[in-house]
């Protein structure tokens, strides 16, 4: 498989976890509390993390570097942080689907931002209109989804 495969099967592991981070999350929310459960999700990843690092970088790795980056290359623990409360405390409330389908259509038009702009050291991508479509139809569909 060539880089692009793996990066596009990644990309799709990712979005099936997702879907089940929601489901979990929001279970463990509702019985512990929402915040509780963010601090569980943090541990845990730590707990798995480290050691995966400690061996394949044989140390710390470049761990030494961050306080070197830009500040807001540093943000991105605040905003995983932030997307997981946000999906433990909506996942019960309005479910999985709808939690889903909002979570991706949030991310589609930041991401279209992003390539827009050129924000955060990325080339600049044109907003044309089959975007721009694919873009009212998620949205409509993430709407629709809230229906019951």
């Amino acid at each position: 498989m060539d880089s692009t495969g793996l990066a596009a099967t990644l990309a799709v592991v990712a979005g099936l976890f997702g879907a089940v981070q929601v489901a979990v999350m929001g279970k463990l929310g509702e019985r512990i509390g929402s915040l509780e459960a963010v601090m569980v999700a943090a541990i845990v990843t730590g707990v798995i993390v480290l050691p995966v690092l400690l061996v394949a970088r044989q140390g710390v790795g470049g761990l030494g570097e961050t306080l070197a980056q830009p500040w807001w290359m540093l943000t991105g623990g605040a905003l995983g942080a932030a997307i997981v409360l946000s999906i433990t405390i909506a996942g019960p409330k309005i479910g999985t689907t709808a939690v889903v389908a909002l979570l991706i259509a949030g991310q589609l038009v930041a991401a279209t931002l992003i390539d827009r702009f050129g924000w955060f050291g990325f080339d600049r991508v044109a907003l044309d209109w089959p975007r721009i479509l694919g873009i009212a139809l998620l949205a409509a569909g993430a709407a629709l989804t809230l229906r019951r």
